[in-house]
């Protein structure tokens, strides 16, 4: 809980003290993967333009919003100094869809947690001794909250350091998380369930129950988590550069969530009963 409370402290003051740098989905914008010579491009394009490099030799452009006009125009000016040029993607979004896809994205979220929340609340509530069915909502709650926190607060600090932007495949991630991380806590509270089950008076000590509910399913976990996690490596270092921090974020998360249902949730619940 110390370790959490650390982790958690420190995602806080990244996402307030540096922010999140939005990508064009939330804000607009033209996002352009080419492959041509980066001086060309850069000389071509105005100023604002944005050259950074991406996957397989090619290089990725963030600009203004740019009409289909200019970005003609554009394209027919490098072809003439760079014979070679190739147009791999073009997206632009204007700044009303931006708007509208980042406050869809944290609806969204918002939603899933209260969805998920009230879920369980509802699956455990004939499990009302000694812990009320209500506070197994309450506790998954907090552990989703603290297992897309963490990432989040990478991601801010990473964009402060690195000018990583984040857009809705960010949102994409973080909901990922909650759901396998749910997924996990839900494995070691139905243990708890069926545990309470089988006492057979209602005078048993519920911190120990937890104890062993946890020692019972932790290997489980732990193992589920595992062949997660190497995938995920695996696509960190072998996949597409344009997914590497949509990996980096899930990989974060399912780190979390594996720890959460053991070291955050197991707690919180004992925390909340008197037995």
């Amino acid at each position: 809980m110390g370790l959490s409370s650390i982790l958690v402290i420190a995602a806080v003051f990244s996402i307030f003290n540096f922010g999140f740098k939005q990508g064009i989905d939330f804000v607009g914008g033209t996002l352009w993967e080419v492959k041509s010579d980066v001086k060309i491009v850069q000389s071509v394009l105005p100023k604002e333009a944005m050259v950074t490099p991406g996957s397989n030799n090619s290089l990725l452009v963030r600009l203004p919003e740019l009409s289909e006009t200019d970005h003609q125009k554009y394209v027919e000016e490098i072809k003439k100094q760079d014979s070679q040029f190739e147009e791999l993607s073009f997206e632009s979004i204007g700044p009303a869809v931006g708007q509208e896809l980042r406050k869809k994205a944290v609806y969204a979220f918002i939603a899933v947690l209260l969805i998920i929340s009230l879920y369980i609340a509802f699956a455990f509530r004939k499990v009302s001794f000694p812990v009320k069915s209500w506070k197994y909502g309450v506790v998954t709650l907090v552990t989703l909250f603290h297992d897309a926190l963490v990432p989040a607060g990478l991601m801010a600090f990473l964009g402060s350091l690195n000018n990583i932007e984040v857009g809705t495949n960010f949102i994409v991630a973080l909901l990922v998380v909650m759901g396998f991380s749910v997924h996990d806590t839900i494995v070691v509270f139905d243990r708890i369930r069926e545990n309470i089950k089988l006492e057979k008076s209602r005078n048993f000590h519920f911190a120990n129950l937890v104890n062993r509910s946890v020692n019972e399913t932790m290997a489980r976990s732990i193992n589920t988590s595992l062949t997660l996690v190497l995938v995920l490596v695996a696509l960190l270092f072998l996949g597409s550069a344009n997914l590497y921090y949509f990996v980096l974020v899930i990989l974060v998360g399912t780190v979390m969530g594996t720890y959460s249902s053991i070291f955050v949730a197991s707690p919180l619940l004992t925390l909340l009963t008197k037995n």
